[in-house]
């Protein structure tokens, strides 16, 4: 599947459980661990873990490769990783101390792929 693809479903995964404030960033030279970030943030950590197993049980059923998850335990700040794409999910106030959109130029940013 393209990349672009991927991104796109994860966005909508994360829609289907009602992330909040969900933000694609390409990094594609910024960084030398990634390609693309995708940020949301979740009401509460339920709402947190919620998301993050959404997202990982439908790449499982698409043939997507999860090379990693992190944070489901706290589930402040849940990590999955695909590679070329890194999956954030923050409580908000997580999200707010960290400020990891801050970190890149902010004319990269993008609210949502499209779905094409």
């Amino acid at each position: 599947m393209e990349q672009k693809q991927v991104i796109a479903n994860i966005i909508n995964w994360m829609e289907e459980k009602k992330a909040i404030d969900i933000k694609h960033i390409d990094v594609t030279g910024k960084t030398d661990f990634t390609d693309n970030l995708i940020i949301c943030s979740g009401t509460a950590n339920l709402h947190n873990k919620a998301i993050a197993e959404n997202i990982v049980q439908n790449a499982k059923e698409n043939k997507i490769d999860v090379l990693a998850t992190e944070g489901k335990n706290s589930s402040t700040w849940i990590l999955i990783d695909f590679g070329d794409i890194i999956v954030h999910i923050f409580s908000q106030d997580k999200r707010e101390y960290y400020k990891i959109e801050d970190l890149y130029n902010v004319s990269s940013r993008i609210k949502k792929e499209s779905k094409e």
